[in-house]
């Protein structure tokens, strides 16, 4: 195997094992009321308190691949989170996605950008997340910004 073959493994391994993280972190977050699903509901949170912005999953299908305007967003989200030193990450299942992050009672259609927040008590502790933090910390260190995390399947 070659280095070139290795690092583009490494990555992609790594990235598979956070994935359960971030699915732990998302229904944390969710139970917390610390989660804000949506773009337009997204931009206002990071337009009004930065500061509780701690995490940023955005999340991309098929069917959205082409839609320049949602692309434009993602292009400005993307901006905002590291002029801000907001960990950011990317997943290509937005139907799963949708599954942790929302209601049975309710379909989100706009599940595209998912922020974790800060609850208004203060920060929260988790291990997942600081998990996430140190993922997306050693992908910028290898020149990727914007991971990409596979969430597990049910």
């Amino acid at each position: 195997m070659t280095l070139e073959e290795v690092l583009i493994q490494k990555p992609t391994e790594r990235a598979q094992c956070t994935g359960k993280a971030l699915e732990e972190v998302l229904v944390t977050a969710k139970d917390n009321d610390s989660i804000t699903v949506g773009v337009y509901e997204s931009a206002k949170v990071m337009n009004l308190d930065p500061d509780s912005v701690s995490f940023c999953v955005l999340a991309v299908d098929e069917e959205f691949e082409c839609d320049i305007a949602l692309q434009i967003h993602f292009t400005l989200i993307q901006s905002f989170c590291f002029d801000n030193d907001i960990s950011i990450v990317r997943v290509s299942d937005m139907q799963r996605l949708a599954e942790i992050v929302g209601d049975k009672a309710e379909q989100l259609e706009d599940a595209h950008c998912v922020l974790i927040t800060n609850p208004a008590e203060g920060s929260w502790e988790d291990p997942a997340l600081e998990k996430l933090h140190l993922f997306c910390e050693e992908s910028r260190r290898l020149n990727d910004w914007v991971p990409e995390i596979s969430l597990p399947g049910r």
